[in-house]
């Protein structure tokens, strides 16, 4: 009888800590894109992370959405305009309209939404993959240096910005070949707004790194010269908070590109181990 008590006390502890490990404080994702992209790069992972039980959104900056073909062909000179700021603004009228708080996942500035939407405590759970630094975040690495200043320079005024295949490949792609990086160029390089960026490295782009916040894993490629893996470490460096759950990690041979580039699934399946963690 007692044998019989202590087995099933044992099945009981194990399904309850499977539970602890198979519930993540949001079945609802929210992607949300970088620079020179739209929602059309998260497409795989929304099928990824819906196989899984998730409820997937990626919504688009304003002047985003459509087809990438269609927007490099028909560039609306209002998107020159636009500013972090605002995006942020559209990001969080977004968030608030759902049924509950989201697990939010984005990449390059949009990594550094999902770092700002956090510090405004509208996340479940953050993952910010090759995050664009906050303000006060520098690097004076040369890559990073000759990727962001082509896209920032403060003489192009408010012209939308529309890079160039090989700019793109030094950037994103420089683990590929350049006739790899023009299919993927094709496929979903959208033009860009000059004062998204800018307005990032102002106050729009100021986070509270002392600031209690939801769970955040950030993730960087050592291979990225657009964002460079040390100055995602400092990023993650800079958060002070000892009572908060703040990861950090560093995929070997990937490149800015990470969300697209080759074996991506990795990257996916590691974020998913990570959120099952979450309480």
């Amino acid at each position: 009888m007692k044998k019989s008590f202590l087995i099933l006390l044992s099945i009981v502890i194990i399904q309850q800590s499977k539970a602890q490990t198979m519930n993540p404080p949001s079945k609802t994702i929210v992607f949300i894109h970088g620079l020179f992209m739209n929602p059309a790069s998260w497409e795989p992972w929304i099928k990824f992370f819906e196989a899984k039980g998730y409820t997937c959104y990626a919504p688009a900056y304003t002047f985003h959405e459509g087809s990438p073909t269609e927007l490099r062909n028909k560039i609306d000179p209002q998107l020159g305009k636009l500013s972090f700021g605002e995006v942020m603004d559209s990001l969080s009228v977004f968030i608030d309209k759902l049924p509950e708080k989201p697990i939010l996942i984005g990449h390059s500035m949009g990594g550094l939404a999902v770092q700002k939407l956090l510090n405004l405590g509208k996340g479940a759970a953050g993952i910010s993959i090759d995050p664009a630094p906050p303000k006060g975040i520098f690097s004076f690495k040369w890559s990073f240096l000759k990727a962001n200043l082509a896209t920032i320079n403060p003489l192009k005024g408010n012209s939308v910005c529309l890079p160039s295949v090989q700019w793109f490949h030094y950037a994103f792609c420089n683990t590929m070949t350049l006739a790899e990086t023009q299919i993927e160029y094709n496929k979903f390089v959208v033009p860009e707004s000059r004062n998204i960026p800018r307005s990032s490295l102002k106050k729009d782009g100021k986070i509270d790194f002392t600031k209690p916040h939801s769970p955040l894993l950030i993730i960087a490629g050592e291979k990225d010269h657009i964002i460079p893996f040390s100055l995602n470490r400092k990023n993650f460096e800079a958060y002070k908070d000892k009572n908060s759950k703040t990861d950090f990690k560093v995929f070997e041979g990937r490149t800015h590109y990470i969300c697209g580039q080759k074996n991506w699934e990795e990257v996916a399946s590691y974020i998913s181990e990570w959120m099952t963690t979450l309480k």
